[in-house]
């Protein structure tokens, strides 16, 4: 079954149900209209955008230049990363890039060439799309997770200098606040996978339905999509704070200034 195009005049009539959210932001003065404005103008600038980029993208089919686009992903993702965080810049986009790209190309390319066995790993119909969908959940949780971590951390110093005191190494003294922050950046998501299906239908099994798959073709994409995000998301997760601790503490195990509000 072919896909059924949205022209842009009832792209246009379809946006009309904005309105919706427009106006009760409006009328319980939630401060939120602004942002909300003008993050649904730049969504769908960016979006039109994209559209079309992606469609020459498609048409040259370059691994090079897919590649190429995914690095900017990757800088764009770790960019906005550091600046949803308080923690210093100069400490963390590094390891946020080097955790970004690490998990991506390796559960990435594990998802494209052994489980879907592509021919071509590196086309353009599938790497760009399924490195963005994991680029996408790796930066919503390491935003949650490294500034649940790091604030954390800043604010309950004497805890981890009360483990170290107690015969712990850095690593088990880092532990609370690791398990903190994988806690409130994994939560939702688990729920989320304890309900789909039942009470909730994925976006991206609907986006494949809608555009022609089986149910059952979808379905299995859907779970593959919800395996390789969590492990990408955790894996990046892991190597972002590990490699950022090092710049966190001298030599003896003290921790330097790590948050932007310390000066």
């Amino acid at each position: 079954m072919a896909t059924i195009d949205i022209s842009y005049l009832y792209l246009g009539v379809g946006l009309l149900l904005l309105l919706v959210p427009v106006y009760y932001l409006w009328r319980f003065e939630t401060g939120l209209l602004k942002g909300f404005c003008v993050g649904a103008v730049r969504m769908i600038v960016q979006m039109l955008f994209i559209g079309v980029y992606l469609r020459y993208l498609f048409e040259w089919d370059s691994p090079w230049v897919n590649c190429l686009w995914v690095l900017v992903m990757v800088y764009i993702a770790a960019e906005t990363a550091v600046s949803r965080t308080n923690v210093r810049r100069g400490m963390l986009m590094m390891p946020l890039v080097v955790g970004f790209v690490v998990a991506s190309v390796l559960i990435g390319l594990y998802f494209l060439g052994i489980v879907l066995q592509l021919d071509n790993i590196f086309s353009a119909q599938y790497f760009i799309p399924i490195m963005g969908i994991l680029l996408g959940n790796m930066l919503t949780v390491n935003v949650i997770a490294v500034g649940t971590f790091y604030s954390t951390l800043d604010r309950e110093q004497n805890l981890y200098y009360f483990l170290l005191g107690n015969g712990a190494s850095q690593g088990e003294a880092l532990v609370p606040f690791v398990r903190q922050a994988i806690a409130k950046s994994f939560s939702p998501t688990i729920a989320n996978m304890a309900v789909m299906g039942l009470v909730s239908l994925p976006g991206t099994m609907i986006g494949q339905i809608l555009g022609g798959s089986t149910p059952d073709v979808a379905i299995k994409y859907q779970i593959m999509i919800v395996v390789i995000t969590m492990s990408a998301s955790m894996l990046s997760l892991m190597i972002a704070i590990r490699l950022s601790v090092k710049k966190a503490f001298d030599g003896y195990g003290r921790m330097n200034k790590v948050m932007r509000g310390n000066g």
